[in-house]
């Protein structure tokens, strides 16, 4: 399910990403990124309406044959409405 949604937090590339989710669960999402993210890393995600916020974690981070990453985030303190 593709979500608008914005990536904060990236420790070399400071600056908010604004892209969208390929798949989404209560727990986590997959989003596309032009920034490679390191595991484990800390980032705040939000839904570009302002209905979701959370502190994630990212959980994978892989290069797609196409330009960008695709990076699996863990939800660590969601707040708000989230599409599942």
């Amino acid at each position: 399910m593709e979500i608008p949604v914005l990536l904060d937090g990236h420790r070399r590339m400071p600056g908010t990403e604004s892209t969208f989710t390929e798949n989404v669960s209560a727990r986590g999402a997959r989003v596309v990124s032009t920034r490679r993210w390191e595991l484990g890393e800390r980032l705040t995600f939000v839904s570009r309406t302002g209905e979701f916020r959370s502190s994630a974690r990212v959980a994978y981070c892989h290069s797609l044959q196409s330009d960008g990453f695709a990076v699996g985030v863990e939800f660590l303190e969601p707040n708000g409405r989230w599409v599942v």
